[in-house]
């Protein structure tokens, strides 16, 4: 049986912030709450989870680097300017297609590739 990701959870100490930079992505979230868990976002893309909970500590791992294929990069990047989101490189093509690196408001990167054109 072939390993499939399912699930990736990231946590921030601003919710509405982090939020809203991953929705430009045009990532849609509803709100959930599991039991007596803390209430968060989540948002799927067929059989995978994408969630975004409070921070439990005032420290966040910025370490992590999240990639996503996207069909419109200079529109999302215009968008997230608004936003002031930092741009660590600007779009640039490769074999893989146009890519460029943000961080979110956490300090997480955050890839972007969008397929070049056939």
């Amino acid at each position: 049986m072939p390993i499939n990701l399912n699930l990736i959870v990231i946590r921030t100490l601003n919710m509405e912030q982090t939020v809203s930079f991953y929705q430009d992505l045009v990532l849609i979230f509803n709100k959930e709450r599991h039991g007596n868990g803390p209430e968060h976002y989540a948002c799927e893309f067929g059989s995978f989870v994408f969630e975004i909970y409070p921070s439990q500590s005032r420290q966040i791992d910025a370490t992590t680097r999240i990639g996503f294929n996207v069909d419109n990069i200079e529109r999302i990047i215009e968008k997230l300017w608004l936003r002031k989101a930092q741009v660590v490189t600007e779009p640039t093509v490769s074999i893989l297609g146009k890519r460029a690196v943000l961080e979110d408001p956490d300090g997480r990167k955050v890839e972007l590739v969008e397929a070049l054109k056939k």
